[in-house]
């Protein structure tokens, strides 16, 4: 009789230790889903940027054929994005752009006959905007991945994510071009 206890009670926890890693593959599973889909909206945004910035290069390239390393520094980004294969990839050439946006920005500041003209003005509106709805869903993509990212690596999850392979994913970081403060001459004489 005790046998048969001891035997139900060992059953009783193996069934308990496979329900627990059955909810935590589910849990992973999930929260990776999620990550993917807040990357498709990171990724919308980045498009829309992409296809804003060449507007914007083409109005004012005519004025500025000097600064012609910058429009080459944008369009050679922009392929690098869109020959990327991986998330990372996707991250890090984007991060070149945004490096390569930052200087146009700065070199239309020292054009103020630039920034007067209509479309220019419009075309910049839209790029703030864009770029303000692009750290929104950055914000929400890196909150999804660090709550992914913890969840695989707390106990007792982490045993759980190590037997089912699952492992952390790269946060959108800013770029090293984000970490200079463009300088912004506002005399328009």
């Amino acid at each position: 009789m005790k046998k048969n206890i001891w035997l139900w009670v060992i059953l009783a926890v193996i069934i308990l230790q496979v329900i627990g890693f059955i909810g935590a593959y589910n849990k992973f599973v999930s929260l990776s889903k999620g990550i993917d889909g807040q990357w498709a909206q990171v990724e919308v945004q980045l498009q829309r940027r992409f296809d804003l910035v060449p507007n914007l290069v083409n109005s004012v390239k005519g004025v500025l054929k000097q600064e012609q390393s910058v429009f080459t520094a944008i369009a050679d980004a922009r392929t690098k994005y869109g020959g990327a294969a991986t998330v990372n990839d996707k991250v890090a050439a984007a991060n070149q752009y945004e490096g390569a946006l930052s200087r146009l920005l700065v070199v239309m500041e020292n054009y103020p006959q630039l920034r007067s003209t209509e479309n220019v003005a419009q075309l910049m509106d839209e790029l703030s905007g864009t770029e303000n709805r692009i750290s929104v869903e950055r914000r929400r993509f890196n909150e999804l991945t660090r709550d992914y990212n913890t969840a695989i690596a707390v106990f007792p999850g982490n045993i759980a994510a190590k037997i089912f392979g699952f492992k952390g994913k790269a946060l959108f970081e800013a770029s090293e071009a984000a970490q200079v403060v463009p300088q912004v001459d506002l005399n328009l004489e």
